[in-house]
């Protein structure tokens, strides 16, 4: 079975789930999230939030294909915009610059209308870690999505000890993934949630 590091309010007291997955970089999680959303989306789910996706291009002295940045997408609309580039101006995270005018617009709107917008079921946030931390009113929004009634699937950063990661950590079921049982979490995931929203529609 998955490893549970963390344990939320429970799921038997409201009609909402909280899951968080974190794990070392690269080792899947969105990956994860965007096989359950596609799943829950074929449930007939209305997903709303934020995915991001690695952008590669060819190194200039090596001529090898390698990993420039990350693409931020609302999963709603397809939006798609620049998380972080090796190019881009901006905060400092590593080698790359964020780029907070597309994290706010892209990322910070997705999380927003996902809350306001009626008959959004699940909310998901791919992920809460350090490039995205840079951003007040990404901060924000993820608080106010926290605290409101809709269910929440979320990633975040292994070795972060950001407030916000802290609170997701004590409030949400927290897995972590692992080569060994990142293909069995889809599934664990996905019959938790469906359970749940299930519920939720009577």
């Amino acid at each position: 079975m998955p490893v549970r590091i963390g344990a939320g309010t429970g799921i038997e007291m409201v009609a909402r789930i909280r899951i968080a997955i974190t794990g070392r970089p690269r080792v899947g999680k969105t990956t994860i999230l965007r096989r359950v959303v596609e799943r829950l989306r074929c449930e007939g789910v209305s997903v709303g939030g934020m995915l991001t996706s690695d952008t590669y291009a060819y190194g200039t002295e090596s001529g090898k294909r390698v990993r420039a940045g990350f693409i931020i997408e609302d999963i709603d609309t397809g939006e798609r915009g620049i998380l972080a580039h090796l190019h881009q101006d901006g905060p400092r995270v590593g080698r790359y610059g964020v780029n907070i005018r597309d994290l706010e617009s892209v990322g910070v709107g997705s999380i927003r209308n996902a809350v306001v917008q009626g008959g959004m079921d699940m909310i998901v946030v791919d992920e809460v870690g350090p490039m995205e931390l840079r951003s007040a009113k990404f901060v924000k929004s993820v608080t106010e999505a926290i605290e409101s009634e809709k269910s929440m699937l979320v990633s975040v950063h292994q070795r972060s000890r950001h407030e916000l990661v802290e609170r997701i950590r004590a409030d949400f079921d927290v897995y972590e993934v692992t080569k060994e049982n990142r293909e069995e979490l889809v599934e664990v995931i996905l019959s938790r949630c469906m359970r749940v929203l299930r519920g939720e529609r009577g």
